[in-house]
């Protein structure tokens, strides 16, 4: 073996093997500092977490750069992984409510609130990292060799700079003593924990719908062979476990806009935006997940017999569309209004305006369930989904300009009133044809990491509210030039299916 090979061996199982030894350093640190408040220790142990950040960056793509790569690389990668998150987030965890207890006196209900989510998001983590431990043990199983999706990849690139910030964060020390003044790194390093609340939001909430769409991608991929062995030939026992995953999915959905009227109650309509977003996304993995499944195809034998259109299935994804994408929106939509001290915005009728939208997108909702001769891959009238993040979108802008920009409230607050007018009938024109969106996404990949990436930069910058209306009437306007696909192309779900991709 050439020294070149051996060099490249030893490099990468410097990379994999030393993050846990890194990371327990952290954690030594962390424990350091809430016993006698060292900036030393935090300093040291801040450093330590952005070390073992980067080698989870860079591990797997030098494993797989300079050949031959260590035979257990992959594996090891993995478990040290688990290693590694299983001390880290309930770390996070922990000193999360540390903090809350000894640096907030005078305790406000959004650092309360933040606490609680960040111990949900530590929660999440964990979960998924066994569930998808799991389903990559049956896939083997089964002879399929695990391939990364791309909510795979993006979570594993996001979930170690996630954990080393709000270790930074958790573990800030306010007060510095006098002997810390001479340190040099410190000051680099302790605005990492000053970082305010709202931007922590909205990381959060981002990485926590790139949790869960990790964990559906799993389910997407894999769901198939995890239960072959379980239930034998038993295809309606398969099929009744098997339909858990996509309600749960159509529960998240749910509780995403839930959450989103939470964040509005706060004034915080950035990220109540952000998780309408999550809501539309589990939206579109409930109904991907049970197509792969093959929980949409008849059994074999009934394929003679009619096919009820209202099920149990049907019936929790149309309650959950109704609260996210119909009685969400109208309600962000009235505490946008009702929370703006202006006079002028105070005369809208904010709540008869609510409760049209509501009430159309719910006659949206039954028109397309019972209706009779639906047009594969497209909608007719626009969609809930797209309809709720069109009229939300301008309420962020109402709510920066009650901020800093009062002389623009009465525009926002008008523009805003007539796009939920206007969302509300076109909504129910059923001539117009709205293509699938998701299932666009599904063909086309690269407009889907376009997107995602476009939202991700401005999501941290004043104009996330305007790039999300742009594409929203983008959308709206779309039946000008989609009418002209086949609907047998625009209900594929596969790359390598579609003639035109």
């Amino acid at each position: 073996m050439s020294r070149k090979m051996m060099i490249s061996k030893k490099a990468t199982a410097v990379l994999i093997y030393g993050r846990p030894l890194l990371v327990f350093g952290g954690m030594l640190c962390a424990v350091g500092v809430m016993w006698n408040r060292s900036p030393a220790l935090y300093t040291l142990g801040v450093t330590l977490l952005f070390i073992s950040m980067t080698f989870d960056l860079v591990d797997g793509w030098f494993a797989a750069r300079f050949q031959p790569h260590p035979t257990l690389a992959q594996l090891a990668d993995r478990i040290m992984d688990k290693i590694v998150y299983s001390i880290i987030f309930p770390l996070i965890a922990v000193g999360i409510m540390w903090r809350l207890v000894n640096f907030a006196p005078g305790l406000r209900r959004i650092e309360l609130l933040h606490a609680i989510f960040v111990l949900l998001l530590c929660i999440a983590v964990l979960v998924r990292d066994n569930f998808a431990s799991f389903m990559r043990s049956f896939a083997i199983r089964q002879g399929q060799e695990p391939e990364p999706s791309e909510f795979t990849r993006l979570r594993t690139i996001v979930a170690a700079p996630v954990g080393a910030l709000l270790y930074a964060h958790a573990f800030y020390i306010p007060e510095i003593p006098a002997s810390a003044a001479a340190s040099r790194i410190y000051p680099y390093i302790s605005w990492l924990g000053s970082i305010p609340v709202r931007g922590l939001f909205l990381i959060e909430i981002v990485f926590f719908i790139i949790t869960f769409g990790s964990i559906a991608a799993y389910c997407r991929k894999y769901g198939n062979y995890c239960l072959d062995d379980l239930c034998l030939d038993d295809e309606l026992l398969r099929r009744r476990i098997l339909s858990f995953l996509p309600n749960a999915l159509t529960v998240m959905n749910a509780m995403m806009g839930l959450l989103a009227v939470f964040f509005a109650y706060q004034g915080r309509f950035r990220e109540a935006y952000l998780l309408l977003m999550g809501a539309a996304m589990f939206d579109k993995l409930d109904g991907a997940v049970a197509r792969r499944l093959g929980l949409t195809d008849p059994l074999p034998e009934t394929v003679d017999q009619p096919r009820p259109r209202i099920n149990l299935g049907s019936i929790m994804d149309d309650l959950a569309d109704g609260v996210s994408f119909c009685i969400v929106p109208a309600w962000m939509f009235y505490i946008a209004i009702a929370s703006i001290e202006d006079p002028f915005a105070r005369k809208l009728a904010a709540g008869p305006i609510a409760l049209f939208y509501a009430l159309m997108g719910i006659i949206r909702l039954i028109y397309f369930t019972l209706d009779k001769s639906p047009i594969p891959g497209f909608f007719k009238g626009l969609p809930t989904p797209a309809a709720a993040l069109l009229v939300t979108s301008p309420l962020i802008m109402l709510s920066q300009a009650a901020q800093s920009a009062p002389e623009w409230i009465g525009f926002w607050g008008i523009f805003s009133a007539s796009l939920v007018v206007f969302s509300g009938i076109i909504m129910n024109i059923y001539p117009i044809h709205y293509l699938h969106l998701g299932r666009f996404m599904s063909r086309q990949p690269w407009f889907a990491r376009s997107s995602i990436l476009l939202l991700l930069a401005f999501a941290f910058t004043p104009f996330l509210g305007h790039v999300a209306f742009c594409y929203g009437v983008l959308y709206v306007l779309s039946p000008l030039v989609t009418w002209r696909i086949d609907p047998a192309v625009a209900a594929r779900e596969e790359r390598h299916n579609d003639p035109t991709g």
